[in-house]
């Protein structure tokens, strides 16, 4: 196997704050992990490391084989498919849904006068396809409700191909049934032996998509737990990652969670 991710002792610092503390971390190309944290956990932190975006204040920071600080990030970015909420408020709202995927070929947010074949508009019908959503290619963004725009939001980062997929918290703001659309579509993604190697940032163990392999527990910008999924979601990991005793259970591939009562 081959680590497309490889930190070590990555630690990020933003004036007093430490948003990272030491994170290692290894991600193999036929791994899908996901990484759980309260909010200031680091956890979108780690994914701008990861994304090429963000260069740490000490440690390694390996993507794809290459070094941060080392390499063009130009040319690397190109390589990792993300969606994130920073990310889907660059895209225009009058952008139609296969010119949001499209344009990706290009790594730009928002058509201007890039030319693109029939090679590209027939990978970008594939992918609305895949993510069943080739009825919206015609409608503009923001038409469409948040399901339909996550689900968009991934087509888009698979647009080129990637090395490595990285999803920051792509369930935030859907409603139930929103929520476990996308999580069955992630879990499809997930088993599909051609997909990237993939990450996804998540508050809740509800979210976790069945056939993701491994898990890392961030609490402070600090590991708690990493490694293969079973090992690493234990009561006593989350309960620590969370600050509350919690109670966590396993059925039918999904995860829950509840606070403990005494």
């Amino acid at each position: 196997m081959v680590a497309v991710l490889e930190f070590a002792g990555v630690t990020v610092r933003r004036g007093q704050a430490t948003l990272l503390d030491g994170v290692d971390w290894t991600v193999e190309d036929d791994e899908r992990w996901v990484v759980l944290g309260p909010n200031g956990a680091g956890k979108t932190t780690l994914i701008q490391v990861a994304s090429a975006q963000l260069h740490p204040t000490e440690g390694v920071a390996g993507i794809l084989e290459e070094v941060l600080g080392t390499v063009d990030v130009f040319e690397l970015r190109p390589r990792i498919g993300l969606t994130s909420a920073a990310l889907a408020e660059r895209i225009p709202r009058a952008e139609a849904v296969r010119d949001v995927v499209v344009s990706a070929s290009y790594g730009v947010v928002g058509r201007w006068r890039e030319e693109y074949d029939a090679l590209d508009h027939d990978r970008a019908v594939e992918l609305l396809t895949e993510l069943g959503v080739r009825h919206l290619a015609d409608r503009t963004f923001g038409t469409l409700s948040e399901g339909e725009r996550k689900r968009v939001q991934i087509a888009r980062a698979l647009m080129a191909d990637p090395e490595l997929l990285l999803l920051d918290e792509p369930a935030a703001g859907l409603d139930l049934g929103g929520r476990e659309d996308l999580v069955s579509t992630l879990s499809v993604l997930a088993a599909d032996t051609a997909s990237p190697a993939t990450v996804l940032v998540s508050h809740h163990v509800e979210e976790i998509p069945p056939g993701f392999t491994h898990a890392l527990l961030l609490q402070k910008g600090a590991v708690v737990a990493a490694g293969p999924v079973e090992e690493v979601l234990t009561e006593e990991h989350l309960s620590a990652t969370f600050g509350m005793p919690l109670v966590l259970q396993h059925q039918d591939g999904r995860w829950s969670a509840r606070r403990r009562v005494r």
